[in-house]
């Protein structure tokens, strides 16, 4: 096998760190005290397979990608979609793998789940794994490649093509403004350009492609020469190579791929268009405007230009749209650049009622405001120090450094981009800002987009014409029907060895992080983990509390005082606390929950102290600003009414209020109701304020580049100066479980798809069983495609996109809940299954069961620790549950005692279909009378 080899040793961020060399160069960069590095090598396949490896030892887990240069963009009009339908089927079955694929497979090794995700440009399929499964997940990558196309039948493409819709009608169709990407792309480039279709693709194109042509599209770009494959992580890079050439060595090399070479965009006049939303609540306005591919000079200018035009209260978007004008509650510019094109957008969201011509003066009033005043070098260096903190973020895992190396490989053409990407970011001047607006924004020629409710069409931009969007109707039987149980025969691609599954390499052994712990004089409770793995921290203060100790009849106190703690503080307005943030590349946020305020922070470590004042000041010298209170009541009143737009979200408050009945505390939703917050005054903020918020209610969890003496001396000014309170909790009514089920329906016309929320009251996060019922759901609905819920309504059937049950709880409650979103013309037959299924679960659990949950549970977790994120999670679950420190290894103790009878026994206890609520959220006129089979009596309309 002949293998070409660059090694690069390592690279150095220019201007994020200090590079510990003697050059000219290296001394002329601003000095930082953290390094960071990539390491990586690169290998070529005889057959043109790019292999790279990122070796790090942090954790004794792998990530494995595999990213095929393939996208929408290598469609052609008439037959899009594809590369997305790969995306799916390349996760079912292969030659190698059998049925059930590599999700099978991804039970068992304790794997992330088999992932993947399409853009218009590449596709990716990934997972990160325990590294004792490295060579299984090479073995079962390879067959993506080698050993996989013969496997896709009729059946099996006409299964796949009923998951693709339902995704689409779950993302776009049954969304506001979910037809906008649609129409902007159909307009802003020409016919025949690669991105005049969406990545998801037509469904007409879809349902009319044959199985010759799926397979001649995979035939031309799912070959060696048009891949990479990335490893990072704690593995051996010499037994690594091994196995790839052993796997993919012999899989045939494809055609050359040519570089796709498309035209500038030009649009030769601006482009009005509106669309009646059958959704929305609000109407909402957008701009676009062509710009230049990813990389490109000026890709880095626009996308500053963005986060400028959008973020924080300078943000002339914000400036003039949101609060002097307040026609929209939302008003945001971003730059989106792909490997061929670019675009620059702008979105307003205005309040219900509001013209979107209003919205649009008032746009551009704020865009003359922008080059009146330009932006500041103070400005542009807070914007770059937050893009280093979002770097660093996204090399905190090994998938993540992996895929970082992987897009620097497709799309620059070199893994080793990363030096010079950052030294593009960093080099742009105030200049170039202005520079950047003016060439592609200004007085240029746009795609404007008017996306109003139904029979609001005098709400759009005048002299907007109709856009013409293709909607899809719901008929019950019109889709093709298909029988998924059918064993697929076909001609195996020949090997030179036989390809098994691998064996297990050394079992990784888990190790629990360090943690310290100290309650401190004033109450807080501090929990922390030293963690040097990037130049960053993470934390949370929380505070019990939240919506419990609310007036029920002035619902949403706690979620408008967190979002008023952040509009300032008694020595700075709140540009200055924004700009203090900013300039540190920090992150602090407030905000409020069912059962608590919290702070959530996260900054560069050698800001952290900087960072912590901030935190005191917030918490302890709050502004009381009459104006922000004004603006955030206006806000929340438009979130209220964005939640009716979303089928999901009425699902969710509808769910609570019929789990715990409509007057208990936790049926509320937090934000409040219309009545409630327009009763609400700023004396009911510092009420609350003064009542409630106590240092012996509080915990603080830090994950990071600290020491706990750092920390403790951070915490200084709180432990001294944050005033004692005595609080009591008001006693919560008990809730019952149903004594026997009932269906609930909310009307949606038209809706493309059914919300199914089902379940019952279950255990509190601290019972004795709380983890046992966590490990019985996992072959239920929790294993994604290892659970039952999804291989019978999705893989099965072709019902849903998704469906998954949790046991979801904390100290004062928890709740049993099966949530999925159906094509509406089975909703019945998808509730009736569930149904089914729930009846029988635990009775046809059997051996083999228990072995894969045992397998998953106990191998996954190697994964339980590697980021920050996951770290102040076990933080979280230490503190709010009275759990060990050590529970991680006391749970595998747990799953490896459990036998089938004790799975029975939790089965028979806590899964109760017959005494549990069923609610649909959809389309009555046409599925409301069919849910009177289910036997639970005629439906209740709820609205």
């Amino acid at each position: 096998m002949k293998l070409t080899k660059f090694l690069v040793p390592a690279l150095f961020l220019a201007a994020f760190i200090s590079c510990k060399n003697n050059t000219q160069e290296a001394q002329e960069e601003q000095s930082v005290t953290n390094d960071i590095s990539i390491p990586f090598e690169k290998h070529t396949l005889e057959n043109g397979l790019t292999v790279i490896f990122h070796e790090d030892k942090s954790d004794p887990v792998v990530a494995v990608a595999l990213t095929a240069h393939v996208g929408s963009a290598r469609e052609k009009a008439g037959k899009t979609g594809f590369a997305h339908l790969f995306e799916h089927l390349l996760f079912l079955e292969s030659e190698n793998l059998g049925k059930g694929g590599l999700d099978e497979m991804s039970a068992r090794i304790g794997g992330s789940g088999a992932n993947g995700s399409t853009s218009r440009d590449v596709t990716n399929y990934f997972q990160t794994v325990p590294k004792d499964a490295l060579e299984k997940m090479i073995w079962a990558e390879a067959d993506k490649l080698g050993y996989f196309i013969n496997t896709v039948t009729e059946p099996v493409l006409a299964k796949e093509k009923q998951v693709v819709k339902n995704e689409k009608r779950q993302s776009v169709d049954n969304n506001a403004y979910g037809h906008e990407s649609y129409v902007i792309g159909k307009n802003l480039y020409p016919e025949g350009h690669p991105y005049n279709w969406q990545v998801i693709g037509s469904l007409e194109d879809l349902q009319n492609a044959s199985l010759q042509d799926v397979k001649d599209f995979y035939n031309e770009w799912y070959t060696p020469n048009n891949a990479v494959l990335t490893i990072a992580g704690d593995f051996d890079k010499k037994q690594a190579l091994e196995w790839v050439g052993k796997y993919f060595g012999e899989i045939k090399r494809g055609k050359t791929v040519e570089k796709t070479v498309v035209e500038p965009v030009v649009l030769n006049e601006s482009k009005k268009l509106y669309f009646e939303d059958n959704f929305a609540q609000t109407p909402r306005l957008a701009m676009t405007w062509p710009t230049v591919p990813n990389y490109d000079k000026d890709s880095y200018a626009l996308d500053i230009l963005g986060t400028y035009l959008s973020n924080g209260k300078k943000a002339p978007l914000n400036k003039i749209v949101v609060e002097k004008d307040q026609v929209a509650d939302q008003a945001y510019a971003y730059s989106y650049t792909t490997e061929l094109a670019g675009q620059f957008g702008l979105v307003a969201r205005a309040y219900d009622g509001k013209d979107l011509d209003s919205v649009l003066t008032s746009v551009n009033k704020a865009m003359a405001l922008f080059e009146k005043d330009g932006i500041s070098q103070s400005d542009l260096d807070r914007i770059k120090t937050s893009q280093e903190t979002d770097f660093y973020k996204g090399l905190s895992s090994v998938l993540g450094k992996g895929f970082q190396l992987t897009q620097y490989e497709i799309l620059a053409g070199d893994a080793g981009f990363l030096t010079q990407d950052v030294k593009n970011m960093q080099a742009v001047t105030v200049e170039d800002i202005k520079r950047v607006y003016e060439t592609y924004i200004k007085d240029k020629n746009y795609v404007m987009t008017s996306f109003v409710p139904k029979g609001s069409i005098d709400l759009a931009v005048n002299e907007s014409t109709l856009a013409q969007v293709a909607e899809e109707k719901i008929v019950d039987g019109a889709e093709e029907s298909f029988d998924a149980s059918i064993t697929a025969t076909y001609e195996r691609t020949p090997s030179s060895f036989e390809r098994i599954e691998p064996v297990y390499g050394p079992a990784p052994q888990l190790a629990i992080p360090d943690v310290y712990t100290e309650t401190l004089s004033s109450g807080i409770e501090v929990l922390g983990i030293e963690d040097n793995e990037v130049p960053l921290v993470q934390l949370q203060l929380e505070v019990e509390g939240g919506m419990l100790l609310e007036d029920i009849k002035k619902i949403g106190v706690s979620n408008m005082l967190a979002d008023l703690m952040n509009k300032g503080t008694a020595t700075k307005t709140p540009a200055q606390l924004e700009e203090a943030i900013d300039q540190l590349g920090a992150n602090i946020n407030i905000y409020s929950s069912n059962q608590s305020i919290a702070v959530n922070a996260s900054s560069l470590s050698r800001n952290y102290s900087e960072v912590m004042s901030l935190v005191n000041e917030m918490l302890l010298e709050p502004r009381w600003d009459q104006k922000e209170f004004d603006l955030i009541k206006q806000q929340t009143l438009s979130q209220i009414q964005q939640q009716k737009a979303s089928p999901r979200a009425i699902a969710a408050n509808e769910f609570d209020k019929l789990i715990y009945g409509k007057d208990h505390i936790l049926a509320q939703n937090n934000l409040g109701s219309k009545e409630s917050v327009e009763s609400i005054s700023l004396d009911d903020l510092k009420k609350y304020y003064n009542s409630y918020l106590t240092p012996q209610l509080a915990s603080f969890k830090i994950v990071g580049d600290v020491n706990k003496d750092q920390v403790k001396t951070s915490l200084s000014t709180l432990n001294n100066k944050w005033t004692k309170k005595e609080v009591t909790f008001p006693e919560l009514a008990t809730v019952k479980t149903p004594e026997k089920s009932s269906v609930y329906f909310y009307d949606v016309p038209n809706a493309k798809q059914s919300i199914l929320s089902f379940g019952h009251p279950a255990i509190p996060s601290t019972d004795k069983d709380f983890y046992k019922v966590q490990v019985l759901n996992y072959r239920l609905g929790g294993g994604g495609f290892a659970s039952q819920l999804t291989q019978q309504l999705r893989e099965g059937k072709g019902y849903t996109y998704g469906i998954r049950s949790s046991y979801s709880g904390s100290p004062l409650s928890g709740i049993f809940s099966v949530n999925s979103g159906v094509r509406s013309n089975v909703t019945y037959e998808s509730t009736a299954l569930v149904k089914d299924i729930l009846n029988n679960y635990g009775k046809n659990f059997n051996e083999e069961d228990l072995q894969v949950t045992k397998s998953y549970m106990i191998k996954s977790s190697a994964r339980s620790f590697e980021s920050q994120g996951a770290k102040l999670s076990m933080l979280s679950n230490i503190q709010e549950d009275g759990l060990p420190v050590n529970y991680a290894l006391k749970r595998q103790e747990v799953v490896d005692n459990l036998t089938m009878d004790d799975i029975k026994e939790l089965a028979n206890k806590y899964i109760t279909p017959d005494h549990m609520i069923y609610l649909i959220v959809g389309d009555k006129a046409t599925q409301f009378d069919k849910l009177e089979k289910l036997g639970y009596g005629k439906p209740i309309l709820i609205n």
